[in-house]
């Protein structure tokens, strides 16, 4: 897929771990994940369609679409991986896992939802940030986000970090095409039907999707786990890094003695 985007590193024979982005970012969202898993992990992280350095598809993909696309990064690569989705990438891990399962060593959710279409408001909430992005453009648009992406305390400079990756990352196209695939899903029913081993992580000061919504996909999800970050905000991946890999990292590893043994 020369069209698409994938940061890879880390040894080619540890367990392979596929990492999507939120909605506002690119594969370098994880920065703080390759600078840790790098030795330990084989990490293979996407800018997804429309996003960084992967190019506009020629027609808005769907969630099936961005779903079928990550399924065909791991055939490609690495033939099955841990997936971890963080908050639109979450949703499209699920959808993943749905329509993929025997792609999926495990699935891990961070930050995440059942999908906008759960609640009209908040689908059409969704909907009118591509509006808003087209009205004031890339960095207008990421200034004005980055702060409710993490905690309340956090420093000023963060958040100014936060605000130039988002606009860096962001086009158009390719946000619409995501914002729309978020607007239509609703996986609340689709829940028990995800038969992968689940971990959903959710910062106790994200005031994006919260903790409440990483209740929904832990309780809806068979034998799901449901971890707490303190002091973290939507994201939990960059504020919280060392906790956040920490659970990942352990959840990866005794996935992968269960599928062994």
């Amino acid at each position: 897929m020369a069209d698409l985007h994938v940061t890879e590193l880390g040894p080619l024979d540890a367990p392979p771990i596929v990492l999507l982005h939120g909605i506002g970012g690119s594969a370098d969202t994880f920065v703080a994940q390759f600078a840790d898993w790098a030795d330990r992990l084989h990490v293979l992280a996407w800018d997804a369609p429309g996003y960084g350095r992967s190019a506009i598809p020629e027609t808005p993909c769907t969630m099936d679409d961005y779903a079928d696309r990550a399924a065909k990064v791991i055939t490609d690569r690495c033939g099955t991986a841990h997936v971890l989705g963080m908050s639109w990438g979450g949703v499209i891990a699920t959808r993943l896992a749905l329509r993929h399962p025997e792609l999926l060593r495990s699935l891990i959710l961070g930050s995440s939802t059942v999908g906008s279409g759960a609640d009209p408001s908040a689908a059409t909430a969704m909907r009118a940030r591509a509006d808003e992005l087209d009205a004031v453009g890339a960095e207008r648009f990421a200034a004005a986000r980055a702060p409710k992406l993490l905690s309340p305390q956090a420093d000023s400079q963060d958040v100014a970090a936060v605000a130039a990756a988002m606009a860096g990352a962001l086009r158009p196209d390719g946000y619409r095409a995501a914002a729309e695939s978020m607007a239509a899903t609703d996986h609340t029913a689709d829940l028990p039907n995800v038969h992968v081993p689940t971990l959903v992580l959710a910062g106790d000061q994200d005031g994006v999707t919260g903790v409440a919504a990483g209740q929904i996909l832990a309780g809806g999800i068979p034998d799901a786990v449901f971890v707490t970050l303190r002091g973290a905000g939507h994201l939990a991946n960059q504020e919280r890094s060392e906790a956040f890999d920490a659970w990942v990292e352990s959840f990866v590893h005794i996935t992968e003695r269960l599928r062994n043994r």
